[in-house]
């Protein structure tokens, strides 16, 4: 009788990315470094040239909010290349996800907050006090201080924004994206707030509320998208690229198997780990012979198309589900 081997658990390969996305990634890092540090003094300066203005308060929580999702990544680029361990057979890839969705849930809460208590100050028809200062010897209306501190606020986001996002398309990195998108809209919440500001300084009281619920919206807007991309991340929705649509590794993986001379026909079911791929590939093949040699050919040639196709688990079968060929037409 032959003897039964043990069976063991069997962790995941470590990720290795190519030199070339190693490289970005450095530079992606050195400018979340950069963006933290600018955006602490961002929060300094609004903080002291709050005032009484809602929409400067609005902007300032909206600036200590967005420095979340750069420590986020920061945090994570450093957790998720670790080795698999036994606890965690998968690796930890999905620590991007885990930061994402928690980004979201924050962006959401602190967007409801703000609508409310900009709502009440309006109610209450709290009217805003912006004072003289004296700088330098000289009687300064203080709304100018808080423009240009919102324009500080703004002008450097806006570009590191710009830099950040081709980074965040060449990283496959979700959560770099929505950093690069919101930073490049900075210019709405600094705009809103500087004409709630100069409205304010004309007499129009209410206009400092409006301005503050008007960015509350905003905040809002990135946190709805946020939560639903988050929500689609981690019920395993389809991989798709950084801007929400298929991603064309799905089609690209479907192809490579079609082309297989010893497959007749095959079904995917891929999933986003973070920025690389994992999943099944279902095929029906042509002739059982030598099918070990040619699943474990197809999976090491498989993985060398793209670097963000990372665990992929070959499973032959006699024929699909009908459920699998319906759904199969259904996206044709």
């Amino acid at each position: 009788m032959k003897e039964r081997v043990t069976g063991k658990f069997l962790p995941a390969s470590p990720v290795e990315l190519p030199g070339e996305i190693q490289e970005q990634e450095k530079k992606a890092h050195r400018l979340e470094v950069i963006t933290v540090i600018y955006l602490f003094t961002v929060i300094i300066l609004m903080y002291l040239t709050l005032s009484s203005s809602q929409a400067m308060k609005a902007a300032w929580l909206e600036d200590l909010l967005s420095i979340l999702p750069s420590v986020t990544f920061l945090v994570a680029s450093r957790i998720h290349n670790k080795k698999p361990t036994f606890m965690f057979p998968g690796g930890f890839h999905r620590v991007f996800r885990i930061g994402f969705a928690i980004g979201a849930i924050a962006l959401l809460a602190m967007g409801i907050y703000i609508v409310i208590d900009s709502v009440l100050a309006l109610v209450k028809a709290e009217h805003p006090t912006i004072p003289h200062q004296q700088v330098f010897g000289y009687q300064v209306w203080f709304g100018w201080i808080m423009i240009l501190a919102l324009l500080y606020s703004f002008v450097p986001a806006m570009i590191l924004g710009i830099k950040k996002m081709p980074l965040s398309k060449i990283l496959h990195n979700k959560l770099l994206n929505v950093d690069a998108d919101t930073q490049k809209a900075d210019w709405l919440t600094a705009l809103a707030a500087i004409t709630g500001i100069i409205l304010v300084g004309f007499g129009l009281w209410w206009a400092d509320a409006a301005a503050a619920i008007l960015i509350s919206v905003l905040i809002l807007r990135d946190g709805v998208n946020m939560i639903s991309n988050a929500i689609g991340d981690l019920m395993g929705k389809i991989p798709t690229t950084v801007e929400g649509e298929i991603d064309p590794v799905n089609m690209t993986v479907i192809d490579f198997f079609m082309k297989q001379e010893w497959v007749k026909d095959v079904r995917i079911r891929l999933r986003e780990e973070g920025q690389v791929f994992s999943g099944e590939v279902f095929v029906i093949p042509y002739r059982e012979e030598n099918i070990m040699t040619n699943i474990e050919n197809a999976v090491a040639q498989v993985k060398k198309l793209d670097w963000k196709i990372h665990e992929i688990t070959v499973q032959p079968v006699k024929a699909f589900h009908s459920h699998q060929a319906e759904t199969e037409t259904s996206r044709s």
